[in-house]
Order: structure tokens, then sequence, then C-alpha cells
């Protein structure tokens, strides 16, 4: 389809006797930002490593661009770019020589690998530093640096794999910011990430993954939605009036966390359910640190439909 920039339907990847794509189906837009989340060994990074060329599935049909990775993986590769985890630089280069370079390697030229380089670091605000040894960039730098390079040939499609381990909130936010831009100008992101904030800040679709399948797919508020509609969150000051202020909510379905002072109910009239709190709080002279109104979150989400983190169960996969 025209609109699609992704398609997966029954892809099988077996490592032995063990699968790791094990029927996946997925379908990514155009021009549009997929999350992919799942539990370790779910099939994420086979997936991802699928979809690139970089392994081929056993079964099923995949392409990416409108063409098939396996009869056609050279003009996929044309076509996509590639951000693993782990950062592909040159640290005694600056950042237009490992442009360049990168240049220079997809068969540039090395007049339009040295423009290309300089295109890319005005855009990601690098500019000033193209000289500097990337061993004296920050994080945030190295990482935008480093998705600069998977642009060198302007894909068509992106594919981010866990992009900010291990970056602080001020370099995830920096990579974050250059995420955005990229889909505003029309390239399609397929986005792996440990940070399920990271998922909720920047996908528009998110695919749940757990045991080689793709068990849950939709926008971030649907998956939310799904879990369960909005709640109420009460902290008391005294934990010892959590039993009182318990009988005091208008529901049943009431968790209890002593350790945190910490009610939470569901409720269907946001309002209304907070007025009626607070003021029965009040009346009946039990004092809260705090009453707030919040959703699901997607660690709910993740957990409810994954069972957990599963850390027992290690994919085993290779290059």
């Amino acid at each position: 389809m025209a609109d699609t920039a992704i398609t997966v339907e029954g892809a099988r990847k077996t490592y032995g006797d063990t699968p790791a794509l094990d029927g996946l189906d997925l379908r990514v837009a155009r021009g549009t930002v997929h999350g992919v989340l799942g539990p370790n060994g779910a099939g994420k990074t086979t997936l991802v490593r699928v979809l690139s060329t970089l392994l081929r599935p056993d079964a099923g049909r995949v392409e990416v661009a409108g063409h098939d990775v396996v009869r056609q993986a050279r003009e996929v590769r044309f076509r996509i770019g590639l951000l693993g985890q782990h950062a592909a630089l040159d640290e005694e280069l600056g950042g237009h020589q490992n442009l360049e370079m990168f240049g220079r390697l997809h068969h540039l030229g090395a007049r339009r690998a040295r423009a290309r380089a300089g295109e890319l670091l005005a855009r990601f605000d690098l500019a000033d530093t193209g000289r500097k040894p990337v061993r004296a960039y920050s994080g945030g730098m190295r990482r935008r640096l480093d998705l600069a390079a998977s642009l060198i040939t302007e894909p068509e499609v992106l594919f981010l794999d866990e992009p900010t381990t291990g970056l602080d909130p001020r370099g995830r936010a920096e990579v974050w910011s250059s995420v955005r831009s990229l889909v505003g100008g029309g390239t399609t992101v397929l986005l792996t990430t440990q940070y399920l904030e990271e998922a909720d800040q920047l996908a528009d679709r998110i695919a749940v993954v757990d045991a080689g399948r793709v068990i849950a797919d939709d926008t971030p508020d649907a998956l939310k939605g799904a879990v369960g509609g909005d709640r109420i969150d009460v902290v008391l000051r005294e934990a010892g009036q959590l039993g009182a202020a318990v009988a005091l909510l208008p529901v049943t379905d009431v968790s209890v966390d002593p350790d945190r002072r910490l009610l939470s109910a569901p409720v269907t009239d946001r309002m209304a359910a907070l007025t009626g709190v607070v003021r029965a709080l009040e009346e009946a002279g039990i004092e809260a640190e705090d009453v707030a109104l919040r959703r699901p979150t997607l660690d709910e989400v993740f957990l409810k439909l994954t069972g957990g983190s599963r850390t027992d169960r290690v994919e085993r996969e290779s290059a």
C-alpha cells in the first residue's frame, strides 16, 4: 500500500529451538513514529535486524519502503537508516570528519559527502562543533551526531533501536527534538525503547511485542484506555488514617499502599469525584498531602499486557 512504509506478515525467525519471531504481524504508516515495546527476549531487536536486512527471516513476508527484505535487500538498504544502541563514531575525528567518512562509505563522492556533512551538522545544531573531536562531545551531542550519520543517504525509513540508552534527561530531550523534526519532514521512524515515557512522547502508535508476536497495537491513548479509565490518587499525611479514608471513597475497588500513604481508585466523573473526595476528607478531619486525577500510564499497560519484565528469558540473537 502506498501509505504503508513497513509491512510484516507472519514473520518467523528461530535460533535453534527458540523462536525469536513467531508469526509476527505489523504495519507502519508512512511519516509516523511507530514504537515497539516488549520485555527482554520479546523479539524487538530481531525484528529490527530483519527489517534492516541484517537477518533473513525464516518465513513470512517483510517489506520496507515497498521492497522485499530478502529478494530486494539492496534496494531496501538504499532506503533505510539504522541507529543502534551503541555509537558507531570515531572518537578522535571531529563531527564533520565522521559524517564525511560515512558519506564516502556510502559512495556519495567527496564533494557531495562534504556538503551532506555540513547540511546534517546544521540540521542537528552541531555546526559549531564540527571540528571538535567526538571524545569531547556530551552524551546528547554524540547521539545527535550518530543520528545524523544514520541519515547520510536521506533514508525514507529510519530504525532507532533504543536510541537514548544511557543518556541523561537533557540528552534524551535533545534526541527527541531531533526525531520530531525528522518525522515532520516526512521520515518514517520505527522506535524500540526501554523508556516507556519515550514511547509515550514520540510514538503515534505503539506495538507491544511478547514471545515473538504483536499482542497489542494502537495509539498510546487507546492502549491506556484499554487498561482502565481515570483514577484518583490520594496521599495522606498520616498512614494511620488510611482505613478511615478508604471508607469515604465512593467505590469498592480501592488499592492501598501503606508505605506511600497512598489510596488509588477508579472514577468515572473526573471533576465530581475530585470535588467529592476533597470535601469528604475535610469533613472527616483527614489531612491529605496530595489529591490528583490521572490516566493509566504506559507502565501499567506494559505490565498488564506482558505480565512483567520476564528477566529470566534472554533473547538469543546474532548479527
